[in-house]
């Protein structure tokens, strides 16, 4: 059965009355019955009169799946790192670390699983025999490790070496049938080319005829970008590291993701892989903030050349995580304008706490089982595993 959500999506998308349509969108997905209605049978004041302590209280046995985790290795935090005092930060927090102190966090915070990705940009930046070569064996360290050590506690995306596309979609299709990963993750730009660039139609058609999502994560920007956008040559008000994440985790990544989306659908991705699946993080990138004015903008200029309204592209091939953006009022406007039914809850670990995202997300105000959908139920149907 369809939610609110995407029915509401259905019936406002047409190609010129996306406008006029979208200012009666209601902002009801996930809210109780009565809410959706104006009836109020008593279970308005009673959800009222609990406190977000009771809530979290009432949902401490939510079985929870965090989608979005990172690791690294020595070898990659030297390959990706800026500087030695980067790669001591990053060992600090924990992000090599595969062992005790992860799950110790997870314990801690209730994570029954993480899905395990590399840390950005991966091998991205490798080419040839070496990125191959790279990207099997940060794979194959995944289930000879953690996996092997703590079974059922870890899943994984596969890290491609998307410099070689058709080698790209064999480690992908090999690291699916033999070893079990769930799909694979990218970071980014590859060699200042997005995944609508016909090179990486091996890898989208694999995944497609896998069945298994990409998670676009995001990337730093092209050398010419950062220089343009990021860049200051005022000394005085630059701090160490600020420019690096002025364009990363500040503010740069989430514009980079969302426009990678926009890209895929308005260069026809998706009509030409219809059953590609995208996750994308960070309660949709800035999607929810930007949704109707891309839909209604991006609409008529792509009527004669798409095969849908371009807002159905986004309830019809993607899903959405919560990584890192532990706020109610995010949440609800991303449930506004997507189903609850494609969303997935994540942390974004080690760069945010296990705990602070588990702890945030029991005492959102939502019923029972949508809680249960965002928080594992959801993957598990994506990926088809159980927690």
């Amino acid at each position: 059965m369809e939610s609110n959500a995407q029915d509401r999506g259905r019936r406002v998308l047409g190609r010129r009355g996306f406008i006029a349509g979208a200012a009666g969108l209601v902002a009801g997905a996930g809210l109780s019955a009565a809410a959706l209605t104006g009836r109020d049978d008593g279970t308005q004041d009673r959800r009222a009169s609990l406190t977000k302590e009771d809530i979290a209280l009432r949902d401490q046995d939510l079985k929870f799946i965090g989608t979005e985790e990172t690791f690294s290795t020595p070898a990659l935090l030297t390959l990706n790192s800026i500087n030695q005092d980067h790669i001591d930060f990053l060992e600090e927090i924990g992000l090599a670390d595969l062992g005790g102190r992860r799950i110790g966090d997870m314990d801690a915070g209730g994570l029954d699983v993480q899905i395990l990705s590399a840390h950005t940009p991966a091998v991205q930046n490798v080419p040839g025999q070496q990125g191959i070569d790279l990207a099997y064996r940060l794979n194959r360290q995944l289930v000879d490790g953690p996996m092997a050590d703590y079974p059922g506690r870890f899943q994984a995306f596969a890290t491609l070496p998307l410099q070689s596309p058709e080698a790209a979609a064999d480690e992908l299709e090999r690291s699916v049938r033999e070893d079990g990963f769930l799909g694979a993750l990218t970071n980014g730009h590859i060699t200042k080319k997005y995944l609508d660039h016909p090179d990486f139609e091996p890898v989208l058609a694999r995944a497609q005829d896998l069945d298994v999502p990409i998670y676009l994560h995001p990337g730093y920007p092209a050398d010419e970008v950062f220089d343009i956008y990021y860049r200051t040559t005022r000394s005085e008000y630059t701090q160490e590291f600020q420019d690096y994440i002025f364009s990363g985790s500040g503010y740069g990544w989430h514009q980079e993701v969302l426009t990678q989306c926009v890209r895929m659908i308005a260069y026809g991705v998706f009509d030409r892989f219809p059953r590609l699946k995208i996750i994308i993080g960070h309660m949709g990138e800035g999607l929810p903030f930007y949704y109707e004015r891309i839909a209604g903008d991006m609409g008529e200029p792509t009527e004669n050349s798409l095969e849908k309204p371009f807002a159905q592209y986004f309830q019809d091939n993607f899903w959405f995580t919560t990584s890192a953006f532990f706020q109610d009022d995010l949440l609800h406007l991303l449930l506004k304008y997507i189903s609850v039914d494609r969303v997935m809850f994540a942390t974004d670990y080690p760069f945010a706490s296990i705990k602070d995202g588990t702890d945030w997300f029991r005492a959102v105000d939502l019923p029972r089982e949508d809680k249960e959908k965002i928080a594992f139920r959801n993957a598990e149907s994506l990926f088809g595993i159980t927690v």
